[in-house]
């Protein structure tokens, strides 16, 4: 449920150092989810354990969104972007003024350890940067961490050597360099891209017979012709087995081996959700076939009062969960909570400013 936006708004004080709602999370869910208890009158903080849409922070420094701007949008703030497909620098610019202007209740750097079933809700251990530990009690909890914080793993001797990275910033410090990429999804095509056109030499490591029908539209039919042309080398069918100080061993479909010399590695095998701070609580999440979280209508979970809202409760699918579905999710788990802790009927929404206001501003 969406309204206009009326900054204005105060965050409701919790009661008794109670929070009616703990946001796990600072990503664009959680804070469209922070601005929903704030239009509902329900208390509530955003623990989120780096800055502000941290995994945004962390993408490609150049990279474009698959969507346009209308689609990134949360709590009805328009985000003006000089282009069709806004780019990493104008989201964080947006999402920082979002939560300016709505002073949204935000911990940065404040990361959830643990959390427990507790009689009034739940307990949720919490680490500041310097160390410093907290508790903090909540009626409900949202999770919202998304899923970039937790690559999958290729389980091969030296991936967890220096010269390997599971994400990708920028190509300057690889010119003249010999680099590997593994993967055939949108990361590993806009890494490659990107480092060819700064000056690497670029091969791509795929298991697939091609890149993958996913990759946005305008960048696979160029990385295919650089492949073509043989600005970027590309094995397919194949896998990077070992990875080595200054080369990657490749298996070929037959299991015959080749050594490929490599001075970085990407390995851009994709992520999924960590809920290992859920402690206890991890153990009692129904799961369907598929990984994902079994979730209510309201995307609540099968443990009361736990909400999951976006890519987080959907490890077998994240590639169909982003922002401009996500945003939805928070929101109709948030009024769901407020209908449970505030009546059947739910709470007024106080995002309309009232008639006399109304009046004066005419």
């Amino acid at each position: 449920m969406t309204t206009e936006p009326n900054p204005d708004l105060p965050n409701p004080e919790p009661q008794g150092g109670l929070y009616d709602v703990a946001i796990v999370g600072g990503g664009p869910v959680g804070l469209a989810a922070a601005i929903a208890c704030k239009r509902h009158g329900l208390s509530y903080v955003v623990l989120e354990k780096g800055c502000v849409v941290n995994a945004i922070f962390d993408y490609p420094t150049d990279m474009t969104f698959f969507t346009t701007a209308p689609e990134l949008e949360i709590g009805g703030h328009p985000f003006v972007s000089p282009f069709d497909k806004p780019k990493r620098v104008d989201a964080l610019q947006y999402y920082r003024k979002v939560t300016q202007r709505e002073r949204l209740n935000v911990r940065q750097y404040t990361r959830v350890e643990q959390v427990h079933a507790a009689p009034a809700g739940f307990t949720l251990e919490v680490e500041a940067q310097d160390g410093t530990a907290d508790a903090v009690e909540a009626r409900r909890v949202i999770v919202a961490t998304g899923y970039y914080d937790s690559p999958v793993p290729m389980n091969i001797p030296g991936e967890d050597s220096e010269n390997v990275s599971h994400y990708y910033t920028e190509a300057h410090p690889f010119f003249g360099l010999n680099v590997t990429v593994i993967g055939a999804g949108n990361s590993a095509a806009d890494a490659a891209l990107d480092l060819m056109s700064a000056g690497a030499n670029v091969t791509m490591v795929v298991r697939g017979d091609g890149i993958r029908n996913t990759v946005k539209y305008w960048v696979k039919p160029n990385l295919e012709n650089r492949i073509k042309e043989g600005s970027v080398n590309a094995y397919f069918n194949s896998q990077v087995v070992e990875i080595l100080p200054e080369a990657v061993r490749v298996q070929r479909e037959d299991g015959t081996t080749f050594l490929l010399p490599t001075h970085f590695t990407f390995a851009m095998t994709g992520y999924l959700p960590d809920l290992a701070f859920l402690g206890d609580l991890e153990g009692q999440l129904a799961l369907q076939p598929d990984r994902c979280l079994v979730l209510s209508e309201h995307h609540e979970s099968s443990v009361p009062g736990l909400f999951v809202a976006g890519s987080a409760g959907y490890a077998g699918r994240t590639n169909q969960v982003f922002i401009e579905n996500g945003r939805i999710h928070a929101e109709q788990a948030v009024d769901e909570i407020a209908r449970q802790l505030l009546g059947a009927g739910g709470p007024q929404l106080l995002a309309e400013p009232a008639a006399s206001e109304l009046s004066e501003q005419r």
